[in-house]
């Protein structure tokens, strides 16, 4: 038998054929979840990974896991991602994840090597959210987290349900939500972020995942003439929204840490130039690796928007729309991570993961680790997402093995 190793042309032509299914111009992607474009990524990804002579198995909530079979039957070593995208995705958000993981199946496969457990690779519903709220809803009820029945009739942006668009799109599967069992399992991913590109490191070594919370506000006010209504006698829905934005900022500088605050939606109503807005519906995402600290961030928001709700004389509401704690991953699999990076002669640094991604809903059920590799200057979610080709090729050389080292402990 062989060496397994990465054959990285072909993990590259997988990952620029994958992109031309909803391709955008400027070389991004839009996969919104259970679209059309949606339905053909996967068709192309089941497609491949039947070819590489996997098991594909489709549950209830459209995640799709196929297992590459070991020497002995038993829970499967994981890797995987999602294959959705934003409206302006690039090419390896998520993508990547996917198809190393099938390149891994394919390098064991050329170097006649069969591990002692199963190797599955898995594509998760909806991890975006772009589409369907919250975000990373099939891992989420994969490890059940999420009831199946709340999460088939969650409705879209578009006022369409999941559980109608998967039966439209064929990919309501049929096996049960979670009946694949998992030994462990690894996320490798693009880091969607600044920091290893800009100090020159090839490999991020992924300690846990920021907690999160989404919450959506919604102030009602009372429309009046921008010129004849006095500042002491208007009751602005627009003023109570920037209030609340600006301190969102000020709050990350007042904790410091890691604490993070981003107002990334907001609509007024009329929205017209010489009109006080009698509504405003905005949100404000918070993220922070401790727990506690971002409780407190909430709390101070929260007290914040009623203050100023109240002294301008309008009401406000919140509404949540998705949170989770801080995630921690296997103290093991991350040092087994950086070890492999180390003896690759690969630089590489511990670091928070500041996205949400599949991993840390698997993490409660199975030892769990993510690898990162570098996006240039930080970009993602964006057409012009870009990841270099040897370091695309380094991670899946990482996670390759990772699993096999996984999938061949005693």
């Amino acid at each position: 038998m062989a060496t397994p190793s990465i054959n990285g042309p072909r993990l590259l032509a997988s990952l620029a054929e994958l992109g031309q299914v909803g391709a955008l111009e400027g070389g991004g992607v839009c996969r919104l979840a259970l679209t059309d474009a949606d339905k053909a990524g996967r068709d192309w990804t089941v497609a491949r990974m039947r070819a590489l002579g996997m098991s594909v198995s489709i549950d209830a909530i459209g995640n799709v896991v196929a297992t590459h079979a070991g020497q002995q039957d038993g829970p499967a070593v994981m890797t995987g991602s999602h294959i959705d995208t934003v409206r302006t995705g690039g090419l390896y958000d998520g993508n990547y994840g996917v198809l190393a993981g099938l390149e891994v199946v394919a390098a064991l496969r050329d170097a006649g090597v069969r591990t002692r457990r199963p190797i599955a690779v898995a594509f998760f519903t909806n991890e975006e959210g772009a589409r369907f709220a919250p975000d990373m809803m099939g891992s989420l009820v994969y490890q059940g987290g999420l009831a199946l029945e709340a999460a088939l009739s969650t409705t879209g942006i578009d006022g369409k349900t999941v559980g109608d668009e998967l039966r439209r799109i064929g990919y309501a599967g049929p096996a049960p939500v979670g009946a694949n069992r998992v030994d462990s399992f690894i996320e490798l991913h693009i880091e969607q972020g600044p920091v290893l590109h800009r100090e020159g490191v090839r490999i991020g070594v992924v300690e846990g995942v920021q907690g999160i919370s989404w919450t959506e506000f919604t102030v009602h006010g009372v429309s009046n003439h921008a010129g004849t209504t006095p500042m002491n006698m208007r009751n602005d829905a627009g003023y109570v929204a920037a209030c609340v934005a600006t301190f969102a900022r000020d709050l990350t500088r007042r904790l410091g840490g890691n604490q993070i605050a981003t107002v990334g939606a907001v609509t007024l109503a009329p929205n017209l130039v010489n009109v006080i807005p009698n509504k405003a519906v905005f949100t404000v995402d918070l993220r922070n690796t401790d727990g506690e600290a971002l409780k407190a961030a909430e709390a101070q928001l929260w007290a914040q928007a009623e203050r100023i709700a109240s002294e301008e004389g309008v009401r406000c509401e919140r509404r949540m729309l998705a949170r989770f704690d801080p995630v921690a991953f296997d103290p093991a699999v991350v040092r087994r991570i950086e070890s492999i990076a180390a003896g690759r002669n690969l630089s590489h640094r511990r670091m928070p993961s500041g996205a949400g991604h599949d991993a840390q809903m698997l993490a409660p059920m199975c030892p769990t680790g993510m690898i990162f590799v570098p996006s240039i200057d930080g970009l993602s979610h964006n057409v012009r997402e870009r990841t270099e080709p040897e370091d695309l090729v380094a991670g899946a050389e990482v996670l390759l093995q990772a699993l096999t080292d996984l999938a061949n402990r005693p």
